[in-house]
């Protein structure tokens, strides 16, 4: 458990092996490119070649969207645990040969789109039409007409809100006659006739009423212009029909788009850093930091192989990677989640793993629940062996978990509750109990809530011993002596007091019998404690006010501690959580009776409601672990904000580029 040690390497190479060597540190992705900043060597604009590469990426990531919708890739439930798929240098270099016609390909996938797209378009504007169009089937006339050689015929609506009689006494005294086509809540849709010496008469007292043109203008039959928009409308779904099989068609090739994807996209990466190195006219210049333990085999290969000056430097402010055992690195995302250490911290991904995987099966507390965890990450581990590094991390954290939580509920006597005991009462008639090698927490609640806190006080006792030894090792004497080891004393005594006091009885039982001697030591620890603190704390300040001033705030964070340590009452609240939860199901699944029916009532109630107590309980374990340990550990010793390491490498979505 530490952080590697980072070196700077400076690389030096003629300018016409400049590819080369960039595909090789992209290739090795050991390198994180240091910006060269300011310098009397000039620098290429790739821009251009960049943007051409980044957009040639996106039509192929675009083209994979639209297979995606059209033919989706059939997989089982897990499938998304197979993680990128891996190809090895030839089929690479294949792809990058049919690379041209992959594009066209893409486009013509994304032509078929916009196709749809645009018949989908016409279809909403036929159905619209049709719409509109639903009132004035009833004409049998074409709505094209404008009358005869002495009449003219005008189509409109009118608010509903307008009655018959005023209509005709609008029309009383001209030569115009109207006909009611259809009327629906707020609109009437007629047709108006009137002689031609009275039109414009008619049209004006009409308007008065609020007589409009019709939504629809055609110059044909209603009945039969539905017919012809129902006969595009089926063209045009027929046509998107079939190109939607054209773009099915494709789908056989989704893995040369997903290759020419990845492809694309490490070409801008190289690009981007090609942007950034400094060159002279025939030379170029390039560093980064390197984990020291590569920085050697890297140097060596550029000058042996690459023909490249190579240097190693010592660095300041590297970024962090991590280095780790298999247990300890399944929790590093947990510790990224919060922030790296920084370079001079210790990465306490270890520890917090083991006080993690402790905690978490302490909530949960059921040897069911435990063994389904643990077997089906286990399952996932061994069958998937190409997940990326953050799931299999994930998996890897959880199965620790799941035997955390198996050994914590045989100790416990939890198996999915009470289920045991019920079956065997309920269907059996026999009275069997799986005994708890420790305790039951449901029986004896005051228990558990003692072993949480001497659990929380170990947990919050590590972090500040962690703290000390991060201040021998920076060889800070004097702050291991203030800043920790009073806190120990002050700490050790207050609870010797408090193990001596009625709270404490009434709590555990019994109080701790220390004697005379023993309750007096106590008091001493705890006032040689505080007056260290009080005038030690605040050290570095000059004035000897202000030194007591902060001693005295920084004593005030004895209220911290209690906080602290009442926060691992959760692990009696969740624990007890999932037993009570459990024991109801149970209790709910039996209330059929022992039966045919009431088995099969059992059957369904006890799988329906123990998914649902794990899946909730499993959520709030993870979560207040968490919290357990950015709140109450970290607090004590660590500060993180380290800057993750983002070596130049072949950063790829679906691809993995198999090693010859």
């Amino acid at each position: 458990m530490a952080v590697m040690k980072m070196k700077t390497v400076n690389i030096c190479a003629l300018r016409n092996n400049r590819k080369r060597i960039l595909e090789a540190l992209q290739h090795m992705g050991v390198m994180e490119i240091k910006s060269i900043g300011d310098c009397a060597m000039e620098h290429i604009e790739t821009a251009p070649q960049r943007a051409v590469f980044e957009r040639s990426e996106n039509e192929a990531k675009q083209a994979l969207e639209i297979l995606d919708e059209y033919a989706p890739k059939k997989g089982g439930l897990l499938s998304s645990l197979n993680g990128k798929r891996e190809v090895s240098s030839e089929d690479m270099d294949d792809i990058v040969r049919h690379r041209d016609a992959l594009m066209v390909l893409c486009r013509n996938i994304r032509q078929n789109k916009e196709n749809i797209i645009n018949a989908k378009s016409k279809i909403q504007k036929i159905n619209t039409e049709l719409e509109a169009l639903e009132p004035w089937l009833e004409c049998d006339i074409s709505m094209g007409t404008e009358g005869t050689l002495k009449t003219d015929i005008r189509f409109g609506t009118l608010p509903s809100t307008v009655t018959e009689e005023q209509i005709n006494k609008a029309l009383k005294k001209l030569a115009a006659v109207y006909k009611i086509i259809a009327q629906d809540k707020n609109t009437k849709y007629l047709m108006v006739i009137s002689v031609k010496r009275d039109t414009k008469q008619t049209e004006a007292v009409m308007r008065t009423l609020g007589f409009a043109k019709p939504a629809v203008l055609i110059r044909d039959i209603p009945s039969s212009y539905k017919n012809k928009l129902l006969e595009e409308k089926d063209r045009v779904e027929k046509a998107i029909e079939e190109y939607k099989k054209k773009i099915q068609t494709h789908s056989v090739r989704r893995n040369e788009i997903e290759a020419a994807a990845d492809y694309y996209s490490i070409r801008a990466e190289k690009y981007r850093v090609l942007g950034g190195l400094a060159h002279s006219d025939r030379a170029f210049f390039v560093s980064g930091y390197v984990p020291e333990r590569y920085a050697q085999g890297l140097c060596d290969y550029m000058t042996d192989r690459l023909g490249a000056a190579c240097e190693i430097t010592g660095c300041d402010s590297a970024p962090v990677e991590l280095s780790n055992s298999e247990f300890a690195s399944a929790f590093e995302p947990v510790l990224e989640s919060y922030g790296l250490p920084k370079k001079h911290e210790l990465d306490p991904s270890g520890i917090m793993g083991a006080f993690y995987v402790f905690l978490f099966g302490l909530m949960l507390s059921d040897a069911a629940y435990g063994l389904i965890i643990s077997v089906v990450c286990f399952f996932a581990l061994k069958k998937f062996k190409g997940m990326d590094r953050s799931m299999r991390s994930s998996l890897r954290m959880f199965m620790y978990c799941g035997l955390s939580t198996l050994f914590w509920g045989v100790m416990f006597g939890g198996y999915f509750g009470d289920a045991v005991t019920v079956i065997a009462k309920t269907f059996f008639n026999k009275d069997i109990e799986i005994p708890a090698l420790w305790f039951v927490p449901l029986r004896d609640p005051m228990r558990l809530l003692m072993y949480s806190m001497l659990f929380g006080l170990i947990h919050l006792f590590t972090g500040l011993g962690i703290k000390g030894y991060m201040l021998i090792k920076q060889g800070d004497t004097k702050g291991f002596v203030f800043d920790v080891a009073a806190w120990f004393i002050l700490l050790t005594g207050l609870l010797l007091m408090l193990m001596q006091s009625s709270i404490y009885a009434s709590l555990a039982g019994a109080a701790l019998e220390l004697g005379a001697v023993g309750a007096m030591l106590a008091r001493l620890l705890a006032a040689a404690g505080a007056i260290i603190i009080l005038f030690y704390a605040g050290r570095n300040s000059g004035n000897f006010g202000k030194r007591l001033a902060k001693g005295a705030y920084s004593l005030y964070d004895i209220t911290g501690w209690l906080s602290d340590l009442l926060s691992y009452s959760r692990l009696l609240a969740l624990g007890l959580a999932t037993g009570v939860i459990a024991q109801v199901i149970n209790s709910m699944g039996v209330m059929a009776g022992n039966g045919i029916f009431g088995a099969i009532v059992f059957a369904v109630v006890f799988v329906v409601g123990h998914i649902f107590n794990l899946a909730i309980n499993l959520l709030g374990a993870y979560v207040h672990t968490n919290r357990l340990q950015y709140v109450e550990f970290f607090g004590k010793f660590y500060e993180g904000g380290g800057k993750v390491c983002d070596p130049f490498r072949e950063n790829t979505d679906y691809i993995r580029i198999r090693e010859e």
